[in-house]
């Protein structure tokens, strides 16, 4: 049995990872609360899949990966498989969309908000053990079948909340508190997962293949940057609740213009009005010739 360090780099690591939950908490919310102001099938889309790579991309997996930073296990190096850790990303924001998905569309009840929770909560759980098992190392992992399911547990309660706040919370101050909250739910599943976690070492055989941390953690660090700045300036682009008000109560207020008046016809004293034949163009001047003999 290898012995096994968490926080190999201290409490950095942690630190670090509830952050990056937090953050990604807050945009989540935010862009949650857009889902229920769009006005269009198409804006609900957009907002629900911002929201779903907020909360999955950043505030789950990012987080996961920031933690694993400080894992170490004694005399053997760690090693990630790329397919498995992409497809580990794949999985946090499609169950986080799909969860989004079954809450936000009709009027949320009990049984909407457990469906979606169930199906988020699995989904998430599956990230975690997808990225454990994207480790390449000189052992063979175990897991503790009690705290597994206690992860799993803690993973379905936290996302049936973090989908319930998504769809309730609407204030700065709330969303910030509910963040916080998510935070601690996300890194507690994370924690009490790892802590399930046992590692049998084998005999030194050959080098451990697949991609160093430092290989993953530019383009991952990439990934979270310029995703976490789109966010923001999507959020900031679109119009809020108070900006329609605005226009419409500006609209409200604009004087209508008046109708161009029509144009009062010139007096016509002696009749020539009448005689239309005279006012059209191309019409030849009447002649004596042209007036029967009496």
């Amino acid at each position: 049995m290898a012995d096994i360090n968490h926080f190999e780099y201290g409490w950095l690591t942690p630190a670090s990872s509830y952050a990056l939950s937090v953050l990604g908490s807050i945009l989540g919310l935010v862009c949650a609360g857009r889902i229920r102001t769009a006005r269009t099938a198409g804006q609900r889309a957009w907002w629900g899949l911002l929201a779903a790579w907020a909360l999955g991309g950043t505030a789950i997996w990012a987080m996961h990966f920031m933690a694993m930073l400080g894992f170490a296990v004694e005399g053997t190096r760690i090693r990630y498989d790329v397919p498995l850790t992409a497809a580990s990303t794949a999985i946090a924001v499609v169950a986080v969309g799909i969860g989004l998905a079954i809450v936000g569309t009709g009027r949320l009840n009990p049984v909407r908000l457990i469906a979606g929770g169930v199906f988020t909560g699995a989904g998430v759980a599956s990230m975690h053990y997808t990225g454990m098992a994207a480790m390449r190392l000189n052992g063979s992992l175990g897991y503790d079948t009690v705290r597994v399911v206690l992860s799993v547990a803690i993973a379905v309660v936290a996302s049936t909340v973090a989908l319930w706040l998504a769809m309730t919370v609407r204030r700065g101050v709330a969303i910030f508190a509910s963040a916080l909250v998510m935070g601690i739910a996300v890194n507690g599943m994370h924690f009490t997962g790892m802590s399930a976690l046992s590692v049998h070492r084998h005999e030194q055989v050959g080098g451990v293949t697949g991609a160093q941390v430092s290989t993953l953690l530019v383009p991952i660090m990439a990934a979270v940057i310029f995703g976490v700045v789109g966010l923001l300036y999507a959020l900031l682009a679109a119009p809020t609740d108070d900006d329609r008000a605005a226009t419409a109560y500006l609209d409200g207020r604009r004087v209508p213009e008046p109708a161009p008046a029509t144009p009062a016809a010139a007096p016509d004293p002696v009749g020539l009005r009448a005689r239309s034949t005279l006012g059209q163009p191309g019409t030849p001047f009447p002649s004596r010739r042209d007036t029967p003999p009496r």
